[in-house]
């Protein structure tokens, strides 16, 4: 598994060269993201400049007005986690970070990474 990780600047995320670069060898890999300019905090902790990642996987942005739904394409880390073990089928797959706030809902402006085409083997 490669060590992948996501960073976020000038209040966007970007992902890192080396998960560009690689296809994903296996189909579970790590994944690693954090935030320049604000703060990670757990879903229900109402603390100015702060939010939570959720990871859209193979899916388009949801209503940016209303709470990012949950399912198996709007995974939540309202727990303020900054990584997890990703599962995928082999495949082309996309990938997107959305930063949500206290009650899951996007920022606004949003904050919101690019979107990925990643390769599971």
């Amino acid at each position: 598994n490669f060590v992948n990780r996501m960073f976020e600047a000038c209040g966007r995320f970007q992902w890192a060269r080396e998960f560009l670069r690689n296809a994903i060898e296996a189909n579970a890999t790590r994944v690693e993201f954090g935030i320049e300019g604000m703060s990670v905090a757990k879903a229900g902790d109402d603390v100015p400049h702060s939010g939570h990642h959720h990871l859209i996987v193979d899916a388009g942005l949801p209503n940016l007005g209303m709470p990012i739904p949950a399912s198996d394409n709007y995974i939540h880390f309202g727990d303020g986690s900054t990584s997890t073990e990703l599962t995928l089928a082999p495949g082309e797959h996309t990938l997107q970070l959305l930063l949500g706030d206290h009650l899951h809902i996007p920022h606004d402006p949003p904050v919101v990474s690019e979107t990925i085409t990643i390769t599971v083997k």
